[in-house]
């Protein structure tokens, strides 16, 4: 994990630190707000490196309600179009959603279906293959 946020803070392209890291009562109010837990993982995702600017994804954020990244919105909309409300959406991507269980892996999901073959292990390995080196469905 440790490697993979140096290499995030490395590739950060948000040079002016226009998006913040949130606290944990912030975390604790977004639980609150789309009433589900967290998981470990994606809170030390959040914590760490979510306010992280890099490439053409987009990660979910959790410090800014204005930000069309904001973990609650997303969830709001991913959860209306299908995507099943025991996930959190990670990330859109072309009409579907990367999204975490509570078991800590993602998913691919388009409208109410989940795409099989596209499961990673952890929020952190998705970060690695995914985010970073590109390995997009």
């Amino acid at each position: 994990m440790n490697d993979i946020v140096d290499e995030l803070r490395s590739r950060n392209e948000d040079r002016f630190g226009s998006v913040e890291l949130p606290d944990m009562d912030g975390l604790v109010e977004i639980e609150e707000q789309i009433l589900i837990p967290l998981p470990v993982e994606f809170k030390e995702y959040l914590l760490s490196v979510s306010d992280v600017v890099y490439g053409a994804l987009e990660p979910v954020t959790a410090s800014d309600p204005q930000l069309h990244t904001y973990l609650p919105e997303v969830a709001a909309v991913a959860w209306d179009g299908g995507l099943p409300r025991y996930l959190i959406p990670v990330c859109e991507y072309q009409g579907g959603y990367f999204a975490v269980t509570q078991e800590g892996e993602v998913q691919y999901w388009r409208g109410d279906e989940q795409q099989e073959d596209l499961e990673w292990e952890s929020l952190w390995q998705w970060i690695e293959l995914v985010w970073l080196r590109g390995q997009l469905p």
